[in-house]
């Protein structure tokens, strides 16, 4: 029985180009009395030389267990298998001293004409100084073209902010930058199985507290499509709840609504998001390409008074390894 260290392990692992993950039994004993039994447990390492007791870390931490007295590790065996985000684990950081690394888009690209959401009118977009109408106003050689745009705020990929649905919630130059900005974030993914709906059970393992939170439900395969916005996944009622009780910090979806538009005119996740305070980026896309944990999400709107909805250059970093 490998007793339990009552200090926070301090890691720094270096990761392999290659991702592994551990299974093993535990037995648990905790300092208060009683104790915990698993079979066949995973967790996601860093590399194939990890330690005993940087999986029974892990394990601990995975879990979010407290008051632990001692853990016994049985049957270890470490192999290569893509990581699932574990919490607490390596993908579920940045790596240390690492400020940039790989930028990925996430946006949609605005063209005239493009409808993003049924019924509401697409952009219009066109000159309004061309560069031949320049030509006159500066010095040889030297023109600019000056466009225009009409178009309403929900177009393309855009971020709500409170003051979409109450008059009295922060309106988009009101919106912290800390609210959306180089927020730590996590994916619930859910593309690939047959499920519409987000709910609970997609969420419940995920650390949400202070994070972006992004569904990836595969929705934006359909962008530009007749089908985008039919049997359009969406996020539950009760999911909204769920990460709003527990402190998410943005909610993202690369869908055409968080909402089930083909559930009438309720709209309860916006409804309890925005109340939270917590705001809502859809028509995500590219969410694919995002690892479970350990990269941070970015959705700056520009700051427009009395605009509760508007487009926004989504990305996400990901630290390189």
């Amino acid at each position: 029985m490998r007793e339990r260290s009552t200090e926070s392990p301090v890691h720094h692992w270096r990761m392999s180009a290659t991702e592994y993950r551990a299974q093993f039994d535990a037995v648990v004993t905790f300092s208060n009395g009683g104790g915990l039994r698993a079979d066949g447990f995973r967790v996601d390492v860093p590399g194939p030389d990890v330690t005993e007791q940087d999986v029974a870390d892990l394990f601990i931490a995975s879990l979010n267990l407290l008051m632990v007295g001692a853990v016994e590790l049985r049957n270890l065996s470490v192999f290569a298998e893509p990581h699932k985000g574990t919490r607490g684990g390596p993908s579920d950081r940045p790596a240390p001293g690492s400020l940039g690394g790989r930028i990925v888009d996430l946006t949609h690209p605005i063209r005239d004409g493009l409808i993003t959401f049924p019924g509401l009118p697409a952009p219009q977009i066109r000159p309004h100084l061309t560069r031949a109408q320049s030509r006159s106003r500066y010095e040889p050689g030297t023109e600019f073209q000056i466009d225009a745009i009409t178009m309403v705020g929900n177009t393309g990929t855009y971020l709500d902010s409170p003051f979409h649905r109450y008059a009295e919630g922060l309106d988009l130059a009101a919106l912290p930058l800390e609210s959306c900005v180089e927020l730590s974030a996590v994916l619930a993914r859910t593309a690939g199985s047959g499920f519409r709906a987000v709910d609970v059970g997609a969420l419940a393992a995920l650390d949400v507290a202070g994070r972006a939170v992004l569904l990836h439900t595969g929705g934006d395969a359909a962008w530009g499509h007749a089908g985008y916005a039919t049997e359009a996944p969406y996020l539950t009622e009760a999911g909204a709840r769920w990460l709003a009780e527990r402190g998410a910090r943005l909610v993202g979806i690369d869908s055409v609504s968080i909402d089930d538009i083909q559930g009438g005119g309720r709209r309860p996740a916006h409804s309890i998001l925005l109340r939270a305070a917590i705001p809502v980026v859809e028509h995500l896309t590219g969410l694919g390409q995002l690892p479970p944990t350990g990269f941070r999400f970015t959705a700056a709107p520009i700051p427009l008074a009395g605009f509760g909805s508007f487009p926004t250059r989504a990305y996400a970093t990901i630290p390189e390894p």
